[in-house]
């Protein structure tokens, strides 16, 4: 039997997160590379070189840092101004140290054959959605003042 067969999950969102976690570990900055001509791909495109941008996420670079199994999320500051980016992990082609570039790059075919699965448990648009969904709370100190 084939992984295709057996419809199992991509190992790179995995490994990204290892590395990342090792990369942090060893006090290096982690880069990441992105296919920007892949789809949902959300980065400054005033960056982009040849379809692609490495991106420094280390935690001190970024903010509200999310990598789950469909994507990565993060807040970054490009030029002075923070901007909200949005990698799918089908995008990333690579997660490596800028010290000593060890890391790994990723089978460009790893996604061809999958397919995700359909409960909304699992689906990061679905999350997406539902938070924006949520209705906001009134902004009010849940703290009251004691004489």
């Amino acid at each position: 039997m084939t992984d295709s067969d057996l419809n199992v999950t991509p190992t790179r969102p995995y490994m990204v997160r290892a590395i990342y976690q090792w990369i942090e570990d060893n006090y290096l900055t982690p880069y990441l590379m992105v296919d920007t001509t892949a789809d949902n791909v959300q980065v400054p495109t005033e960056y982009i070189q040849d379809g692609r941008i490495v991106l420094n996420i280390a935690s001190r670079a970024t903010g509200n840092m999310t990598m789950d199994n469909d994507y990565i999320n993060f807040s970054a500051r490009f030029g002075g101004v923070s901007r909200d980016i949005w990698v799918p992990m089908q995008a990333v082609m690579g997660i490596y140290a800028k010290e000593n570039s060890q890391g790994m790059f990723f089978d460009p075919s790893e996604y061809d054959n999958y397919t995700p699965p359909t409960d909304e448990k699992s689906s990061s648009s679905t999350k997406l959605e539902a938070q924006k969904a949520k209705p906001k709370r009134e902004n009010t100190a849940g703290l009251k003042v004691l004489k």
